[in-house]
C-alpha cells in the first residue's frame, strides 16, 4: 500500500505528481499534483491506492474525499490533442505535469514524480519513482485525481460523440472504439498522430 515513507525522507513540503492518458487514441493527457499537508484520516489513507487498482465507484468516492480535505493543495494540468499531435506524447505528458504543478497554491522545494522520464521543474527539485503510485501516497493521490477527472472529461465528449463509447473504454483503442472508427471516422479529439488513427487518415 502507498505510505508518506517516501515523503518523509525529505524537508519542508513534497508534492506528488502522476498523469493519465498515455495510451489513448482519443483525448487529452491530464496530470494531478498533490500535497498532503498533514497526515489524512486513517479511513482515507487505507483507501488510497494506484487508481488502476481501484474501482470507478471507490475512486470516485477518494476523489470526494481528497478535495474536501482542508490540509490538501492540488493542481491539474491538461494537454490538448493538438499539443499531443504537435509535441509527442511524451512532450505533452511533461507539459500536463508541469501545468498541474504551476496550479498548485504553493510551489514545493520537493517533486515525487511517476516514472522513469520526468520533466524538470522550474523552482523545485525532481525525483523520478518508477511504480510510484503503488508506494508513494502523494503520487497515488495524484493518480485518482487525474484519473476520475479524465474519464469526467471523457464522459462529457461521449456526449457529443456518444458512438466511440468513451464514457466506457476513457479513448482507449477497445473493439467498440475500433469499430465506431470504421463506421463513423475520426473526430477532432483524436490523437492523428498515433499510428491507429494515422492509418485511418492514410490508408494503403
Amino acid at each position: 500500500m502507498p505510505t508518506l515513507e517516501i515523503e518523509s525522507q525529505f524537508k519542508g513540503l513534497v508534492g506528488g505528481v502522476d498523469e493519465v492518458g498515455r495510451g489513448p487514441w482519443a483525448g487529452p493527457v491530464v496530470a494531478a499534483a498533490v500535497i498532503f499537508i498533514e497526515v489524512p484520516p486513517y479511513c482515507l489513507l487505507q483507501g488510497i491506492h494506484d487508481s488502476k487498482k481501484l474501482s470507478s465507484l471507490k475512486r470516485e468516492k477518494i476523489y470526494h474525499e481528497l478535495l474536501a480535505l482542508e490540509n490538501f493543495h492540488y493542481g491539474l494540468g491538461i494537454a490538448s490533442v493538438e499539443e499531443i499531435d504537435e509535441l509527442n506524447i511524451l512532450k505533452a505528458t511533461f507539459l500536463a505535469m508541469e501545468r498541474a504543478v504551476m496550479h498548485l497554491p504553493k510551489l514545493p522545494p520537493t517533486l515525487l514524480i511517476d516514472g522513469k522520464y520526468i520533466p524538470s521543474i522550474k523552482g523545485a527539485q525532481t525525483y523520478p519513482v518508477i511504480g510510484g503510485d503503488g508506494i508513494s501516497l502523494s503520487i497515488a493521490a495524484a493518480s485518482i485525481l487525474a484519473k476520475v477527472s479524465r474519464d469526467k472529461m471523457m464522459e462529457k465528449l461521449a456526449h457529443d460523440y456518444p458512438h466511440y463509447g468513451w464514457e466506457r473504454n476513457a479513448g482507449y483503442g477497445t473493439a467498440e472504439h475500433q469499430s465506431a472508427l470504421k463506421v463513423h471516422g475520426i473526430t477532432p479529439h483524436h490523437r492523428q498522430s498515433f499510428a491507429p488513427i494515422k492509418a485511418l487518415l492514410n490508408p494503403l
